[in-house]
């Protein structure tokens, strides 16, 4: 099962990332990053998904993520294992008692599930998007003590304030 969840965390990255046309395109570019299957298998996935073919900027058809809107396309070129290999934090912001945490399209949900299943004693709750998590932090506390608390969650996380 770990094989799979993997695979499907890759092709979503691909997808995101990638402008495919094709389900051997779809294939081809998961050869390279080290996962062999067959069409049959990738239709599945696909499917199970909610993939779709949506016109490109370019007037290609490609595949999209469900609610492409916010699936937004990644720029840059980190390699679909990089990818895999972070926690998805991009940002975290303050204001009162307030924080915004911003992250990759896709990983919210499952930082804020961490969060709030870490007991973490200056926090209130949570609520996530998809690419973002707000945080109502307790009155008195500071922004340092919050952060210093995330880190054991979010092992690369620092203010931006």
């Amino acid at each position: 099962m770990k094989v799979k969840n993997s695979r499907m965390e890759a092709l979503k990255l691909l997808i995101s990332s990638q402008e495919l046309g094709s389900q051997e395109e779809v294939l081809k570019a998961l050869s390279k990053e080290g996962f062999k299957l067959t069409q049959a298998t990738l239709s599945r996935d696909l499917k199970q998904l909610k993939v779709a073919k949506a016109a490109s900027m370019n007037g290609k058809y490609v595949y999209v993520l469900p609610n492409e809107t916010m699936y937004k396309r990644a720029s840059g070129v980190q390699s679909t294992a990089e990818m895999l290999q972070t926690t998805g934090f991009v940002s975290i912001s303050f204001s009162g008692n307030m924080a915004v945490i911003k992250t990759r399209p896709g990983y919210a949900s499952s930082i804020a599930y961490n969060i709030d299943n870490s007991d973490i004693p200056e926090i209130l709750g949570t609520i996530a998007g998809d690419d973002t998590i707000f945080i109502v932090k307790k009155e008195d506390t500071n922004k340092e003590d919050l952060i210093n608390s995330l880190s054991t969650i979010i092992p690369n996380i620092e203010n931006k304030d």
